[in-house]
């Protein structure tokens, strides 16, 4: 199987350095190609000199996780993307089981790996974990991480399993799914557009999986640390976009009661002395208004929706029942 190893990178020089390396050694046959979002550092340079096997594609300018991506992929013809973070750092036979995985299973468009914390190897990554799952009204957790309690990695979720999502830290997606399904949402710009893409592909009747004899280990926050409130921003505005485009019923509901569960977030990050993460979420409520007309377009422009079978409420199950291990849920 001809798969592509492709690496989206926006000032990450230093990224480059560290953990191309690794990807170079352990993905020996199978070309590896940077994306370049428009660098004003000296990525590019260190490219061209010190990894001249490296294709590099580069861009005018950022154009975020899906606008980069969508653009980048253009220029590469193999029949599966992985598409890796620039702060990954992968293992020796790490792409073995995936190719299995794909070529086993033909209807498997989407996989993921197990992904580690990489300062911490011993528990799972925040960025997909044991793979991704979401609730009832559209909020993603994943099989060893839920919300921000972390589970420590014991060999668990060493399993091939279908998920819900796979996290967009370690992506492996089949060229032509990804060509057929528009590619990720550019409006998405960054975080959660890959849950976006893995919801379309099932409602399209593929499969999203796992693989956990796959093991990468992600740094994480690269280019938006948590404490940034644009990524708060992105990330609830992304998340009602996700669901409004990809839900199967009871939309009114689901988003009003996203809406008040968001303002309650907002009241806490207040309370927390934290008053531009507030203010991230009322951009977020605002550029939603805004996107609704293009949004319900999407929705009945894309009229199958696959009925799944979801946890009620994470954020009940997590915060008022204290429950903190997906085996508990």
């Amino acid at each position: 199987m001809k798969l592509a190893i492709v690496i989206l990178n926006w000032n990450g020089k230093k990224l480059l350095e560290t953990f191309l390396p690794s990807v170079i050694e352990h993905s020996k046959g199978h070309p590896i190609y940077v994306i370049d979002n428009g660098s004003t550092d000296a990525s590019v340079p260190l490219l061209k000199t010190q990894f001249p096997s490296v294709q590099c594609i580069q861009l005018m300018q950022n154009l975020g996780y899906a606008g980069g991506y969508n653009e980048g992929l253009k220029h590469v013809k193999e029949a599966v993307y992985c598409l890796l973070n620039s702060d990954v750092e992968v293992t020796k036979n790490w792409l073995k089981p995936v190719i299995g995985a794909f070529e086993s299973n033909p209807n498997t468009a989407i996989i993921q790996p197990k992904i580690l914390n990489y300062n911490d190897k011993t528990k799972f990554d925040y960025a997909g974990a044991g793979g991704g799952f979401i609730d009832q009204l559209g909020y993603p957790y994943c099989r060893g991480r839920i919300f921000n309690a972390i589970e420590n990695d014991h060999g668990q979720y060493d399993d091939q399993k279908d998920v819900f999502w796979a996290s967009g830290a370690c992506f492996f997606v089949r060229a032509h799914v990804f060509e057929t399904l528009g590619g990720f949402d550019s409006k998405f710009f960054a975080h959660m557009e890959e849950i976006d893409l893995c919801w379309r592909a099932q409602n399209n009747g593929l499969t999203v999986s796992y693989t956990g004899t796959s093991t990468v280990y992600h740094v994480g926050g690269a280019s938006l640390e948590t404490s940034n409130p644009k990524k708060t921003y992105l990330n609830f505005r992304n998340s009602l976009y996700t669901v409004v485009k990809n839900t199967h019923s009871h939309l009114l509901i689901i988003v009003f009661v996203r809406l008040v569960l968001d303002g309650i977030a907002g009241i806490r990050f207040l309370s927390q002395g934290q008053p531009k993460h507030m203010i991230a979420i009322l951009k977020a409520h605002g550029n939603f208004y805004s996107a609704l007309p293009y949004l319900l377009r999407f929705r009945k422009q894309h009229p199958t929706r696959i009925t799944f079978r979801l946890l009620p409420s994470i954020v009940w199950s997590h915060f008022l029942s204290n429950i903190s291990n997906f085996k508990k849920l």
